[in-house]
């Protein structure tokens, strides 16, 4: 095998190049497959043929790195990652998380804007979407692919957003983590497990205590207007009679459970400053140390969130000055 070579500035399109540098069409041919492979995001490759003239690289120039032996190229691309289970219903449960598990949500209008992403290209992609649930740094969706190929639906739905979202926040880069979860949601008992673990994550993140109290679920769709959710396909599984089912819908969502379903690996631990504005955020405190002297009861569901949601016992002692003891028995 001969050493490591770096070619530049071939235009793919140059026959006489390939002819010239490779001496046969099998390498060419070879080279212009892995030119035309493009990430999907997920560690996948597909053929993305690019314009006439289009180039790998910013600077008017592609790097092909790539060791060659017996006219074969050996190329150091990632191996696929597993395929994505196809569901015979073409139900998924998905989740859309931000990068490193950072917020994708600061603001009302963050959220809105989201939602009408969503509501956008759902007319244009026909997808159907049964729940959902905006968390601060992820989404869950239970959703329907139709004409569309999801990954092309949150490819679209994800650019839209991400654009706008470094537009408002002079920031530039991803958002989201590249690939989205997702699991096969095949039966109508697992797909209302999945409709009522996502309707439930906000009262398990401790972040309301019912679940018409969360603004951005899909929950209140079923209970009020609806706008994106197909929501006579849910509520006719309760019953065909409209009244009935919604009374049996808001049971059922509101059951205590021990449904698992996919989860979001939420849990990081947060540095110091983050944790100090997680807890202000959910306290309404101007400085963490304030908790301490907060009535009993407020002050205990405050470090009982901040414990679900990955803060050490330690942590909170020393943010909020609550000794270590009496955070341990909440």
């Amino acid at each position: 095998m001969k050493d490591l070579a770096e070619i530049r500035g071939i235009n793919r399109t140059n026959d006489y190049a390939f002819k010239r540098i490779f001496g046969s069409e099998e390498w060419k041919e070879a080279l212009l497959s892995f030119l035309n492979a493009g990430t999907q995001g997920d560690g996948s490759f597909v053929m993305m043929p690019l314009p006439k003239g289009s180039t790998a690289q910013g600077d008017g120039s592609f790097v092909l790195l790539f060791f060659y032996s017996n006219d074969k190229i050996n190329r150091g691309v990632k191996m696929p990652r597993k395929a994505r289970e196809k569901s015979s219903t073409g139900v998924y449960h998905v989740i859309l998380r931000g990068i490193n598990r950072q917020r994708i949500f600061e603001d009302e209008q963050d959220y809105e804007k989201l939602f009408e992403t969503l509501k956008e290209y759902k007319e244009k992609s026909g997808y159907d979407i049964y729940a959902y649930c905006f968390m601060s740094n992820h989404i869950h969706l239970l959703i329907k692919e139709r004409e569309e190929d999801l990954g092309k639906v949150f490819q679209r739905v994800g650019a839209t957003y991400v654009y706008w979202y470094n537009w408002k926040y002079n920031r530039r880069g991803h958002l989201f983590q590249d690939r989205y979860k997702s699991e096969a949601v095949e039966n109508d008992g697992y797909f209302l497990t999945v409709l009522r673990y996502i309707h439930q994550n906000p009262i398990k993140a401790g972040i309301v205590n019912k679940l018409s109290e969360y603004p951005w679920s899909s929950y209140r769709e079923y209970t009020g207007k609806p706008e994106i959710c197909d929501i006579d396909f849910v509520l006719n599984i309760f019953s065909k009679d409209r009244e009935k089912a919604i009374l049996l819908f808001k049971e059922f969502n509101s059951e205590e459970n021990k449904d698992k379903c996919l989860e979001y690996d939420q849990y990081i631990r947060l540095k110091d400053p983050e944790a100090v504005d997680f807890i202000k955020r959910i306290s309404g405190v101007q400085s963490a140390l304030e908790i301490q002297g907060l009535e009993k009861e407020k002050r205990n569901d405050i470090i009982r969130k901040c414990k679900e949601n990955g803060l050490s016992i330690r942590q909170i002692e020393r943010l909020t000055g609550v000794s270590f003891g009496v955070i341990r028995r909440i």
